[in-house]
């Protein structure tokens, strides 16, 4: 499995934790009352998105993205569904 995989596998993992926090674990915090959802759910993508950070730092090092593609990359990750549309992006312009 190449770096690039991994981070792109990273970046999706990513985005669907940032989704359970934004669609699951926090509506069930307000409308439930039970914040140990978004205590669980919260730290995990904390994790993940550390996890995604490293690995951007990593791939781009390794010259396989432009400054500019992980920029893009970074803001993609902190908007719902960005990753997502990013991962589209990105893999018409790198072969994996």
């Amino acid at each position: 499995m190449s770096l690039f995989f991994a981070w792109r596998m990273s970046a999706i993992i990513e985005g669907i934790s940032y989704l359970l926090l934004l669609f699951v674990a926090m509506p069930m915090k307000y409308m439930y009352g039970m914040p140990e959802a978004v205590s669980i759910v919260g730290s995990a993508h904390g994790l993940l998105f550390v996890v995604f950070m490293v690995l951007l730092a990593i791939v781009y090092l390794r010259e396989t993205m432009t400054f500019k593609q992980c920029v893009v990359a970074f803001i993609a990750s902190v908007i719902p569904f960005g990753a997502f549309v990013f991962d589209h992006y990105i893999r018409q312009r790198i072969p994996a």
